[in-house]
């Protein structure tokens, strides 16, 4: 069976992790560089500005809210990109080294701020665009539950680049399989792998977002704030869940009792609390 599936493996695109490779110059007879634009970088990049302008553009249609709900301009949500990519980033940093290399923090303290080592949590991202959404909201006066709602709608683009370039950089990759679309990852031995990246991009990414414009455009989730927050929460754990059944679990925490993975763990209370916020949602909106 291993030998069958090794020929039917697909070939693993070769594929530069950096997209764009600046060779090393001199200013004033100092070397800079090689300086390279990498497709991770990229991705967050597109995810971060993508999103921005998917908020903005839901901000811009009245026919998705009540008339008296108060939302961002587009101004303010200008601002908010800078408050989202730091979240994403120091909170993305952080929740990797708490969750999943904690070594780090008494062996190589100064390694936690090293991210261009490579090194991000989605949860602790997670996290950290909540901090940001909650002090952010506070700030301009804007409802805490309509960003979150805004940002929730616009975070599977993020979640999609996200797993491509994970798959672009041969990471993250699934369990050994012998279905016909396996693939013999450069750094995960000689035996084909599940491309767990392409589901979590298809799933997290485009599915989640199907179904969350559908709300919003469909069923006016909008309207209920907290409702499409909820959604996302529930469905980013549900669809993570799923796929950890054939992605390797991760090297530092392989160890973990039942089976279970980290990524289990951690989606588990956010489809806890996304059951919360649309059980928010809808009493709320039934009493108004």
């Amino acid at each position: 069976m291993i030998a069958a599936a090794l020929t039917a493996a697909l070939t693993f695109p070769d594929i530069d992790p950096a997209a764009v490779t600046i060779p090393a110059f001199e200013v004033f007879g100092l070397t800079i560089g090689p300086l390279a634009l990498r497709w991770y970088a990229l991705a967050y990049i597109a995810g971060l500005a993508l999103g921005w302008r998917y908020m903005v553009v839901l901000c811009r249609a009245p026919r998705l809210w009540h008339v008296e709900q108060v939302k961002p301009t587009a101004l303010q949500l200008d601002d908010f990109l800078f408050w989202a990519a730091l979240g994403v980033i120091l909170g993305g940093r952080l929740g990797y080294v708490l969750f999943y290399g904690t070594e780090l923090i008494w062996t190589r303290p100064l390694e936690v701020f090293a991210i261009w080592h490579g090194g991000m949590s989605f949860h602790g991202g997670l996290i950290g665009v909540a901090v940001a959404i909650v002090l952010f909201a506070r700030a301009q006066a804007i409802p805490v539950m309509t960003m979150g709602d805004l940002a929730a709608a616009a975070a599977p683009i993020g979640l999609f680049f996200g797993r491509i370039a994970n798959f672009i950089n041969g990471e993250l990759w699934g369990r050994p399989t012998d279905v016909p679309w396996g693939v013999v990852f450069p750094t995960g031995g000689p035996y084909p792998r599940h491309p767990s990246q392409l589901y979590e991009a298809a799933l997290e990414g485009i599915v989640l977002f199907l179904i969350l414009r559908v709300m919003t455009h469909r069923f006016h989730a909008l309207e209920r704030p907290g409702l499409t927050t909820g959604a996302f929460l529930i469905g980013y754990g549900v669809f993570r869940t799923m796929v950890e059944f054939v992605r390797e679990p991760d090297v530092q925490r392989a160890d973990l009792p039942f089976g279970l993975t980290m990524g289990m763990i951690l989606s588990s209370p956010m489809i806890l609390a996304g059951v919360a916020f649309v059980i928010f949602a809808l009493r709320s909106a039934k009493r108004a």
